[in-house]
C-alpha cells in the first residue's frame, strides 16, 4: 500500500507566536491553534504528561501544511546552537516557492530572518536563498524565472 499523501511537517518551536508571525508574513495562512494534553497524545508521543499548544499553517494552495507545537510539558529539550550550518545530519530545511524572492525576503527580516548566504541564481531557471528564520530553523526560498 502506498502512502496518500505528506500531511504536514511538525516543528517545535519556543515562541508560537513569533513563529506564526513568521510563516503568514511569508504567505501561509493560519488554519487554527489548539492544545493538545492525554493519554492519546503521551501514547502517540512516547512522552509522559504531554501539553503543548499547536498551531497548524498551510500554503494558499491547501496542499501543504506546517505544525507548529510549544510543548508546555514536557520541558523543551535544546537539539543544540539555534544558528546550527545547513549539513547537520537530520537537519536541512522547508523550501517554498515564491513570486519574489527579494521582496519575500525583505517581508521576512522584521521577523528575525536571516540570509544564510545570498540570493544565488541557478541556470536560467531559478533563484534561490536559505533563511534562517524562528527557532533556527531554515527556510529556503524559490523564484521560478520565466
Amino acid at each position: 500500500m502506498a502512502i496518500q499523501r505528506m500531511d504536514n511537517v511538525g516543528i517545535v518551536v519556543d515562541d508560537l507566536d513569533a513563529a506564526i508571525a513568521f510563516f503568514v508574513e511569508l504567505g501561509m495562512e493560519l488554519e487554527g491553534r489548539a492544545e493538545v494534553e492525554g493519554r492519546f497524545a503521551d501514547r502517540c508521543t512516547g512522552l509522559d504528561g504531554v501539553r503543548c499548544d499547536i498551531a497548524m499553517v498551510r500554503t494558499p494552495d491547501g496542499h501543504s501544511r506546517l505544525e507548529l507545537a510549544k510543548y508546555r510539558s514536557p520541558a523543551v529539550i535544546s537539539a543544540g546552537p539555534r544558528n546550527r550550518p545547513h549539513n547537520v545530519l537530520g537537519t536541512h530545511r522547508v523550501m517554498f516557492a515564491v513570486d519574489d524572492i527579494e521582496d519575500t525576503v525583505a517581508r521576512l527580516r522584521p521577523h528575525g530572518a536571516e540570509l544564510l548566504g545570498e540570493i544565488a541564481r541557478f541556470e536560467d531557471s531559478y533563484l534561490l536563498c536559505y533563511v534562517r528564520g524562528p527557532e533556527g530553523i531554515i527556510v529556503g526560498l524559490a523564484e521560478q524565472l520565466h
